[in-house]
């Protein structure tokens, strides 16, 4: 087995560990708080890091497998986008969110990794598994499309039920016209992430094309 292939599989096993062990101690909690067995898994599957990890692990799977039904997690696009959007995780935990809590055992072993190795691991991937040169500025708007929607998705269940997955859209509390804002501000620099992916595509795709000396 060559050495991108134990890379691919070593970050899938990583990556579908720390989901199983966050979903097992994510609905626990829930069921003990008082929430249905439905509740808490939709629960589990409303935060943008759980998604995008998800998305992660389609991503290898597709590599390795190769199947007809995981056609749009090799496309270039895609892995481009994973790139900004697994960043974005990554900048916005350590900035925003990991001041907020002090979780411990489990919890803090399936925080880690979701938030800082499974994000480390795919861009290493990406950056040296993965052909480059693929991706044009043109890109970038396809590649919001997805937060996009789940945005939408993450307003339109806490209007309805009152919770929201992250502080800065809790509209009960801070009020439509800030909530807007802050999501205008995550999207601009989700915008950034991606024209550096773009960047960071044609640069590397340069050099694996340029002749050795």
């Amino acid at each position: 087995m060559r050495l991108p292939r134990i890379f691919t599989v070593a970050s899938f096993v990583i990556g579908l560990a720390a989901l199983v062990l966050q979903f097992l101690l994510t609905v626990p909690l829930r069921l003990g708080n008082g929430d249905s067995l439905v509740g808490a898994v939709v629960y589990y599957f409303s935060f943008f890091t759980i998604l995008t990890n998800i998305a992660l692990v389609l991503i290898y799977l597709s590599e390795l497998l190769g199947a007809d039904s995981l056609g749009w997690f090799r496309s270039p696009v895609t892995r481009g986008m994973m790139a900004a959007a697994i960043t974005l995780v990554m900048l916005f935990y350590h900035v925003v969110l990991a001041g907020l809590w002090a979780p411990q055992g489990w919890f803090k072993a399936a925080d880690v990794t979701l938030h800082y190795i499974t994000p480390m691991l795919y861009l290493l991937w990406w950056l040296f598994v993965q052909p480059h040169r693929r991706l044009r500025f043109r890109d970038i708007p396809p590649m919001l499309l997805p937060p996009l929607l789940y945005l939408a998705y993450a307003m339109i269940r806490g209007t309805i039920v009152g919770e929201y997955p992250y502080p800065i859209l809790e509209a009960h509390k801070l009020g439509y016209p800030q909530v807007a804002l802050n999501v205008l501000f995550v999207l601009l620099g989700l915008a950034l992430l991606c024209a550096v992916a773009v960047g960071t595509d044609r640069l590397v795709g340069r050099r694996q094309a340029a002749p050795a000396a």
